[in-house]
C-alpha cells in the first residue's frame, strides 16, 4: 500500500495502539494464569517461566533492545509494520493452546515468547515515531496518548474477563480468556491495515542523509549504541534509569502483584481486588488526559513531575499503617459493596502518578534527549533494562513479603524508597525541552 500523507494526530493514534495490544496482552496473561496452569497441569517453575518469558518481562526486553537497533538502521516503519505479523502469529500459540504434554507447554511459551518480542519493538518503534511526528509545541500531548492507551487495554481487559465469565460460567473461564487473547489479534490486525498508509519519520529520513553525509566526510566513522558511552549520553542514560527503571521496580510490582497484596494485607475477595485494579487504570486514563496531556506543554513539567511522583510516594506510604487502619473506614461502591477507604484511595493515586508520572516522562525525554540516528536504540536499551531488573525485583517481592504477607511492610518500605528516590532525580535534573523542536534539542545538547 503507497504511503499518504496522514495528520499528526491519526498517525499518534495508530501509533499509540501499541500501548493498547501491550498492556493488554500482559494483564490478560494475569487475569488467565491460574486457568492455563490448572489446564496444562503446569509447576510453578513452568508459571514462572512464562511470566518471565512475556511482554512484562524478558520477551518484551529483548525485542526492545533488538528492535531500537533496527528502528534506527531501517526505519521506523519497517520495524512497527513488521513486527505485528510476528505477535499476531505469537498470539495464534496462546489461543489455540493445547494441554498435549510437553508439546503443548512448550508451542504456548513459544508464543509467550514470540508476543513478548514483538511488543517490545513495537513500543520503541511506536513511541520514537510519535515523538517524531508530533508538533513541538504539542509534543507531550501526543506522546500522552500512548498513556492512554496504555490504561485503556487493561481496564478493557479484565472488563471483558469478568464479563465472560459472568455470561459463560466459570466452567468456560478458559474459554473466556481465549476470547480475550483472541480479540487483541483483531486490534492488532486492523492497526496492521491502518499502518501500511503511515509514511516513514521524516526526522529519521533526514538524520539518514546528514549520517551519510558525515561518515562520507569522515567526520564520523559511525553512528550507534556505542555513542551511549560519550559523557553526555552516558549522564543522560542514568538519569533515565533513575527517573524510570527505579520507579519501574515499584510500579511493576504494583501492576503485577497489586490484587495479590490487596488479598492478604486486607483481607478482600479476588474480584473485588482486580475491581479495584480497573479504578487504578481508569484514574490513569483520566489523569493523562486531564494533567499530562492538557498541561505537559504549558506548564512547567518539572512541576508537574515533582507533584505526580510525589502521589506515588503518597501511595506506597498508606500500605505502612497498621493492618488494623484498613478496617476503620470503608466506602460502598456499586456492584463492589463496601471495601476499605484506604484502597480505593491507594488505587487512585497509583493511577494518577500511571498517567501523568515517571512512565509518561520517560516516554517523552527518551524520545527528545537523544538524537535521530540513535534514538531508538537508546529508548531501546532503557527499557530493557527496566523489563529485565523489573522481572528480577518482582521474583523477590513475594519472598520478602512473606508466606502469608506477614513482612509486607518491609516490602512496602523498599517501594516507598524506589518511589522517593525517582522523584528526586526527575524533579532535579529535569530538561528544560518544553516547545523545543527536536533538531533544536538537539543542537543544544551535541552542537552543530
Amino acid at each position: 500500500m503507497a504511503e499518504s500523507r496522514v495528520s499528526h494526530w491519526k498517525q499518534t493514534i495508530i501509533a499509540s495502539m501499541t500501548s493498547y495490544i501491550d498492556a493488554g496482552s500482559i494483564v490478560a496473561g494475569a487475569a488467565g494464569m491460574a486457568l492455563w496452569q490448572k489446564y496444562m497441569n503446569l509447576e510453578g517453575w513452568q508459571v514462572g517461566l512464562l511470566t518471565a518469558c512475556s511482554s512484562n518481562a524478558i520477551g518484551a526486553a529483548i525485542g526492545a533492545l533488538v528492535g531500537g537497533i533496527l528502528c534506527d538502521k531501517f526505519g521506523r516503519k519497517f520495524v512497527y509494520t513488521y513486527d505485528l505479523l510476528v505477535y499476531m502469529f505469537g498470539m495464534l500459540f496462546i489461543v489455540f493452546g493445547t494441554n498435549i504434554p510437553t508439546l503443548g507447554y512448550c508451542l504456548f511459551l513459544f508464543g509467550y515468547l514470540t508476543i513478548g518480542l514483538a511488543v517490545g519493538a513495537d513500543v520503541v518503534a511506536s513511541w520514537t515515531l510519535i515523538a517524531e511526528q508530533a508538533p513541538a509545541e504539542n509534543r507531550a500531548r501526543h506522546c500522552g496518548a500512548a498513556q492512554v492507551f496504555w490504561a485503556v487495554g487493561p481496564a478493557v481487559v479484565l472488563l471483558m474477563q469478568a464479563a465472560l465469565g459472568f455470561c459463560l460460567g466459570e466452567e468456560n473461564a478458559l474459554l473466556g480468556n481465549r476470547i480475550v487473547f483472541g480479540h487483541l489479534i483483531v486490534v492488532a490486525f486492523v492497526v496492521w491495515l491502518l499502518r501500511l498508509g503511515m509514511p516513514e519519520s521524516d526526522n529519521w529520513k533526514k538524520a539518514k542523509e546528514q549520517e551519510k553525509e558525515l561518515i562520507a566526510t569522515g567526520r564520523v566513522k559511525r553512528l550507534g549504541m556505542v555513542n551511549l558511552l560519550s559523557p553526555t549520553n552516558l549522564k543522560t542514560v542514568l538519569f533515565l534509569c533513575g527517573v524510570y527503571v527505579v520507579w519501574n521496580w515499584a510500579a511493576g510490582t504494583m501492576g503485577m502483584l497489586l490484587p495479590y497484596i490487596y488479598q492478604n494485607v486486607g483481607g478482600i475477595s479476588n474480584s473485588v481486588s482486580c475491581a479495584l485494579t480497573v479504578i487504578l487504570f481508569v484514574a490513569s486514563a483520566l489523569s493523562t488526559l486531564s494533567i499530562f496531556m492538557a498541561w505537559g506543554d504549558r506548564v512547567s513539567r518539572r512541576l508537574i513531575y515533582a507533584v505526580v511522583a510525589l502521589l506515588f510516594v503518597a501511595a506506597w506510604g498508606l500500605f505502612l499503617l497498621p493492618k488494623g487502619v484498613y478496617s476503620q473506614w470503608h466506602l460502598t461502591l456499586p456492584v463492589l459493596g463496601t471495601v476499605p477507604a484506604i484502597f480505593v484511595l491507594i488505587s487512585v493515586l497509583m493511577g494518577l502518578n500511571n498517567g501523568s508520572g515517571q512512565q509518561a516522562f520517560y516516554q517523552l525525554w527518551c524520545n527528545e534527549l537523544f538524537p535521530s540516528h540513535y534514538r531508538a536504540s537508546a529508548q531501546g536499551f532503557t527499557f530493557f533494562v527496566a523489563r529485565i531488573t523489573v522481572g528480577l525485583w518482582t521474583a523477590c517481592v513475594p519472598v520478602i513479603m512473606g508466606k502469608d504477607g506477614e513482612n509486607f511492610a518491609t516490602a512496602a518500605a523498599i517501594m516507598v524508597g524506589f518511589a522517593l528516590f525517582s522523584m528526586l532525580v526527575g524533579t532535579l535534573f529535569a530538561p528544560n525541552t518544553s516547545g523545543k523542536t527536536l533538531e533544536q534539542i538537539e543542537r543544544e545538547r551535541y552542537g552543530e
